[in-house]
């Protein structure tokens, strides 16, 4: 898929202020300082489109970006920042469940992993959740240009093994890079081959 244009369109504190349309929208989420200000400015060709931060928890609204003028990019707050107070942490759990479990629009949810970690407990029980709920989500690793190749691959079979304990079926995944903008094509290409039915 190539990006032709890549705009933001709104900033919402509720679900039910987002955009009125029935474009598909594709969500970005994962923990605080994963990098995903990062993989959006990689994947849309524009380097300042989602502010990017080197305080994390810094996105605290759902903010959509229309792509190509035909679906969404939305960009969700990061979870698992500690620094917050309980009510704004309450506040951000409540908004990010919201928007996706009641978000019709909601096509696939992309999951952002730090490969450099092994699986984070918070991480696990999110897609636990995303699984009992029913929520269509792929997993995207991040950061791959700090690993080598021994090592990223490595990390992310660690990471496989442990889903393949709960999971019979292990959801789709990518590796990526900000930086060398490895995993963009690939992740690109999945979400054009859902826009046109290919997959369901």
């Amino acid at each position: 898929m190539q990006i032709k244009s890549a705009e933001y369109v709104i900033s919402s504190a509720l679900v039910t202020q987002c955009p009125t349309t029935n474009l598909p929208e594709y969500a970005f989420i994962g923990r605080s300082n994963v990098g995903k200000s990062s993989l959006i400015n990689m994947l849309t060709g524009k380097s300042k489109l989602a502010k990017t931060s080197a305080t994390p928890g810094k996105t605290m609204l759902i903010n959509h970006f229309i792509i190509n003028k035909n679906w969404f990019l939305v960009d969700l707050p990061g979870y698992g920042f500690a620094k917050r107070s309980k009510v704004a942490q309450k506040k951000l759990e409540q908004m990010i469940t919201s928007y996706i479990l009641q978000r019709e629009q909601m096509t696939n949810l992309f999951l952002l992993v730090d490969v450099r970690h092994e699986p984070q407990k918070i991480d696990l029980e999110f897609i636990e959740w995303l699984g009992e709920s029913g929520v269509p989500f792929s997993l995207v690793f991040t950061k791959a240009d700090k690993l080598s190749k021994g090592k990223l691959a490595a990390n992310v079979q660690v990471y496989l093994n442990r889903l393949s304990e709960q999971w019979e079926e292990l959801p789709p995944y990518f590796v990526t890079s900000a930086e060398t903008q490895q995993g963009r094509d690939e992740l690109l290409d999945y979400i054009q081959r859902i826009n046109e039915g290919d997959i369901l």
